[in-house]
């Protein structure tokens, strides 16, 4: 039996209720009496959607040690040019006393031997003390050097990182603030922008100190190995010898490091989503209200525990690499140590050869696990930075066209003719074959239903936009002859849903006119009191000065309304050729909404500006010059509200406006009787 009829006697009248009975729907089996909170994969958290921040996480440890190595020469020379590009004095600098520094570790090493050889020669004890002394001067100067190349390094870096950083958000943000608006309407672009701000830039400000740090430890290497090889060929074997296990277990740590991190962060992901509810805003009402408080900490205590395992795996994973490492780099470096014996009782290496060897094998072992690290930080993170680089060169050529010729500040004709515009990915055009023309001093009507083409034609109009068909000619020059910007600067726009500039008063007024420190005192007064914001303003507390966001202390938030009204005032206050005002009153009440527009249409009125409406209350556009009525992306009526209530369709039915007019003055009338009668 259907739903209907199972349900027919509910709103009979006299019926004993008339509350409708229990909906029938498809039939499901009783829910298990437990079960998860919600969906667990193998690793718990991997069932969600992967965040962009994990990308990467864990990519240095599954890929090969010599793919690495590969890459690193390449990844040092980006980082160097970037790093020159800032500031090429302190790149310089800081190369080259890093290299100072290494040379003074290797040359007091080669002098903590020329001592050694002293204090191990033959004779009295006190003449082998004085002749230690030149070579034990010469290792204080050596190490006292070496600590002011080092000192000269950190200041170097200290100033260079900063440049680095600054001269790429820069950049970033420059080439991203200027892309053309398509770029922008496309959601990859936006998740791109957004890994590459959070991410790309992130690590590339991190990557001139880890650059020094690898370049430390590099040299520190080499340096040791270099003296090695002059103490006697032989050594440079033992130190490979000897560093390889420790060298293994380094490698074999850090991608258990890597690889833990990304299952701890795919953890942490899960953890967060009930610290999140246990202390947000919204959720904390109903959390209140269900109890749910012991439920929801039960979750988070479970997943925590979790976490703790991952931990607890890891330190025992770190603990049995580092006792293997240890218990075969100890067997290798014992072996090491026995030749070294050898060689020094059997006269082929010098008693203070051997003690500098020693000294340089031990150096080597803590310096190689420094320079595994630094290779897969510097790896990993590169590829954060590649995607930056990719996406700041998608940025550059994305930017608006420029010819380096400007458009007048003024204009006496606007021309569109059969102009289509066709979004990125899109199915169908947005436009298609539009022609008008605009007159200065006039005020036009866009009107039409939803996804008709009217906020497109304004954005073609305001330059935001370039027809894909078509042209558009500001008096006899084409929009494609001069800068976007330019255009952009002409026009200005007042949308339905405005920016809410977290900054004081007046300059919510002024950055229509692209500042927010100047300002035009009369031209900003006279911009509030046509839009009706000058009563919004004159009851802030600080008035002009007022800042417009809770973030700072004082600040005060506007209702939709009154935003609608500063915003209005901003495109007033622009003083551009046009005026486009896309359902600006939308969020304002009746009495608001008629100020406005009469202030657009009967007041202050410039014989040079174009003004442009667009609406759906067609109410507020029967007093325009010209309405045109968009549908499919096409206008399919223009002219007067007068010619538009008499037009008939070719089928003999009143036209599209005509329609849509009488449907809205019905509705008012209806409603007005309503109130009559009540």
């Amino acid at each position: 039996m259907s739903d209907a009829n199972d349900n027919a006697g509910d709103n009979k009248p006299g019926s004993r209720t008339e509350v409708p009975g229990p909906r029938r729907g498809v039939l499901l089996p009783l829910p298990p009496a437990r079960a998860a909170a919600a969906p667990e994969g193998e690793e718990v958290g991997d069932e969600l959607k992967s965040a962009y921040w994990m990308q990467w996480d864990g990519e240095a440890a599954r890929t090969s040690v010599w793919r690495i190595l590969g890459r690193l020469p390449a990844i040092c020379r980006r980082v160097l040019g970037l790093a020159y590009r800032a500031d090429a004095r302190a790149t310089v600098v800081v190369v080259v006393l890093q290299l100072g520094s290494s040379m003074m570790s290797a040359f007091g090493l080669l002098a903590s031997v020329r001592v050694l050889s002293a204090l191990f020669a033959q004779g009295a004890t006190s003449e082998r003390i004085q002749h230690a002394l030149p070579s034990l001067a010469l290792v204080a100067g050596l190490m006292a050097a070496q600590g002011l190349l080092d000192f000269g390094v950190a200041r170097g870096q200290a100033a260079l990182t900063p440049k680095v950083r600054r001269a790429v958000e820069l950049e970033f943000l420059r080439l991203n603030c200027h892309v053309r608006l398509e770029a922008v309407d496309d959601a990859a672009f936006a998740d791109e922008a957004n890994k590459a701000n959070d991410r790309g830039l992130y690590y590339m400000r991190q990557a001139v100190p880890q650059l020094i740090q690898l370049a430390h430890a590099v040299l520190g290497l080499i340096g040791a190995a270099g003296v090695l090889a002059v103490l006697h060929p032989v050594l440079l074997p033992l130190l490979v010898l000897s560093v390889v296990p420790q060298g293994y277990a380094a490698v074999r740590s850090a991608r258990a490091q890597f690889l833990s991190h990304s299952r701890y962060s795919t953890l942490q992901r899960r953890i967060r989503l009930f610290t999140w509810l246990l202390l947000d805003r919204d959720s904390a009402p109903e959390v209140r209200a269900s109890t749910a408080q012991e439920a929801l900490l039960e979750e988070h205590e479970r997943f925590a525990r979790r976490i703790e395992e991952e931990d607890a795996r890891l330190g025992r994973q770190e603990a049995n690499v580092s006792l293997w490492g240890r218990a075969v780099g100890g067997l290798t470096v014992g072996a090491t140590y026995a030749v070294l014996g050898w060689m020094t009782a059997t006269g082929r290496l010098p008693l203070a050869a051997g003690g500098g060897a020693f000294l340089a094998i031990r150096a080597s072992r803590g310096t190689l696990v420094s320079v595994v690290l630094a290779m897969h930080q510097i790896y990993e993170h590169a590829l954060w930075i590649d995607d930056l680089e990719r996406h700041l060169e998608r940025c550059r050529a994305l930017q608006p066209h420029r010819t380096g010729r400007r458009l007048p500040d003024r204009v006496k004709t606007i021309t569109v003719t059969d102009a289509h515009y066709t979004y990125p990915e899109a199915g169908r055009a947005a436009l298609r074959g539009v022609s008008m023309t605009l007159e200065a001093g006039s005020t036009v009507a866009f009107v039409g239903a939803n996804g008709s083409g009217k906020s497109t034609m304004a954005k073609l109009l305001a330059g935001l936009y370039t027809p894909t068909e078509g042209t558009i000619r500001w008096d006899d020059v084409e929009v494609r002859e001069v800068d976007a910007e330019s255009i952009q600067a002409q026009v200005a726009m007042v949308l339905q849903d405005p920016v809410a500039w977290p900054l004081s008063a007046l300059a919510n007024v002024t950055i229509g006119a692209g500042t927010i420190t100047e300002a035009d005192p009369r031209r900003a007064l006279a911009a509030v009191t046509e839009s009706g914001a000058d009563r919004v303003i004159a009851g802030l507390p600080q008035q002009w000065a007022t800042p417009l966001s809770k973030r700072f202390k004082n600040g005060q938030e506007l209702s939709g309304g009154n935003w609608a009204k500063v915003a209005v005032a901003r495109g007033l206050y622009q003083d551009a050729a046009v005026l486009v005002l896309d359902e600006p009153t939308a969020s304002m009440d009746a009495r608001a909404e008629h100020a406005v527009y009469e202030a657009v249409l009967h007041g202050r009125r410039r014989p040079d500006r174009i003004t442009v409406l667009i609406s759906h209350r067609l109410a507020s556009v029967t007093e325009c010059d010209v309405i045109y009525v968009f549908r499919d992306g096409r206008i399919i009526e223009s002219g007067t509200h007068r010619d538009l209530m008499t037009h008939t369709a070719a089928d003999g039915q009143p036209g599209e406006y005509r329609q849509m007019f009488t449907l809205q003055a019905a509705a008012y009338r209806a409603a007005a009787a309503a109130g009559e009668d009540a």
